[in-house]
């Protein structure tokens, strides 16, 4: 037994064996393709039981056409010999028969398969991962930066022009001065008012609330807040100027 060494291939789903070593090995001594085309009349078919290959060795300096042979086409190959050599290396691929269905090699190939799935698997999921990164930096630069419209948008109430001159990084007595150089607003006593040209555009609305004197007794006091719609007026009316507001001149610095 130990004379056969019949090289087998494990690279397929069964193992299989070349039809040119196992030819040698039984000592055949018609030529290989005349020796196989005569086995296949005991009824073996090429991609069932056998299929063709190129030989790594060569004749006349080009590689000769071999044949792969399954297990058990193998076996019935040696037995069909009728020789004592061809008994020898049957029992030789018995052999490797159960060597390839103990419960060990069964196990050790059910693992080496779950391993390549779970390596095909891990390489598809860093492929996804990168993907949705790929595609997550793509959506953010396409989804415009937040604009004053969105703040102005989201506030629904009047405000004070404090408020409003605090989103560029000024005071109120800085604003209201700017509007009235430039005739958008006057001040009448400690009121500011809007020009006829903008009083009736809903711009702004007066709020009056009570606060106590030095005698304890109520004061109406008169306050002029600014609308949404006049907080957007004064927004195009300042950046017509050059002057944005703090969030976009963030904004404007990454872009230069």
């Amino acid at each position: 037994m130990n004379e056969i060494a019949i090289v087998v291939n494990y690279d397929n789903e069964k193992p299989t064996v070349s039809g040119r070593e196992l030819h040698k090995a039984l000592m055949i001594e018609t030529r290989y393709n005349d020796w196989l085309k005569r086995m296949c009349d005991y009824g073996f078919a090429e991609g069932q039981d056998f299929y063709s290959i190129l030989s790594k060795t060569s004749e006349c300096g080009r590689p000769s056409t071999d044949h792969a042979l399954s297990i058990d086409m193998a076996k019935e190959l040696c037995m069909i010999q009728r020789t004592e050599i061809g008994k020898r290396c049957r029992e030789y691929f018995l052999t490797i028969e159960r060597h390839w269905n103990s419960p060990e090699a069964i196990m050790a190939r059910a693992l080496q398969f779950a391993n390549q799935r779970l390596e095909l698997i891990m390489q598809q999921n860093n492929e996804l991962l990168e993907t949705n990164s790929r595609q997550a930096k793509q959506i953010a630069e396409m989804q415009p930066k937040a604009t004053y419209y969105d703040v102005v948008l989201n506030c629904p109430n009047v405000i004070p022009i404090s408020t409003i001159a605090k989103d560029y990084g000024k005071s109120a007595v800085w604003l209201n001065k700017w509007l009235n150089e430039h005739g958008i607003q006057y001040r009448q006593g400690k009121v500011w008012l809007l020009y006829q040209k903008y009083a009736d555009k809903g711009y702004t609305k007066s709020k009056t609330y009570a606060i106590p004197d030095d005698n304890g007794d109520s004061q109406a006091k008169t306050l002029t807040c600014w609308t949404m719609k006049g907080r957007l007026f004064l927004y195009d009316l300042l950046k017509s100027h050059g002057i944005l507001p703090l969030i976009e001149q963030d904004t404007a610095d990454d872009e230069a």
